[in-house]
């Protein structure tokens, strides 16, 4: 399965989304914020796809996403968005970037999915790690 970096600020959300890609045999890693996410990938290296929130402090998610993507020297690391966001504008923010965008609350089938599909876009270009 792949290895999943989860960054949520809420704990509940991030617990959740680690149990659920868990169960579902993925190796995952949680980070609360930018700062921490960004340290995981410096130690443990690169995710295969990240889960995301959009509005964390100090660093939103649609920025964090063109940090790890410059820091894994992954101009198309997949990510999945997960955000409380439903405007039309923040959708297409995300989409912009490539990436899956799923609204909170969320189900885990359409976010398992999700995970996927982003999957599926770069398959061949899988790494060793973690």
């Amino acid at each position: 399965m792949a290895r999943i970096l989860v960054v949520d600020d809420d704990p509940d959300i991030r617990g959740l989304v680690l149990r659920r890609t868990e169960a579902a045999g993925h190796q995952v890693l949680g980070a609360a914020d930018a700062a921490e996410a960004l340290a995981l990938v410096r130690e443990k290296g690169a995710p295969e796809v990240v889960v995301l929130d959009v509005v964390m402090p100090e660093t939103d998610g649609l920025t964090l996403l063109g940090q790890l993507r410059a820091e894994t020297g992954q101009p198309a690391l997949p990510a999945v968005f997960l955000s409380g966001r439903i405007e039309a504008d923040d959708i297409e923010a995300g989409r912009a970037l490539g990436a899956r965008y799923l609204t909170k609350p969320f189900v885990a089938s359409a976010l398992l999915g999700a995970i996927d599909a982003a999957l599926a876009d770069v398959t061949g270009t899988r790494q060793t790690g973690w």
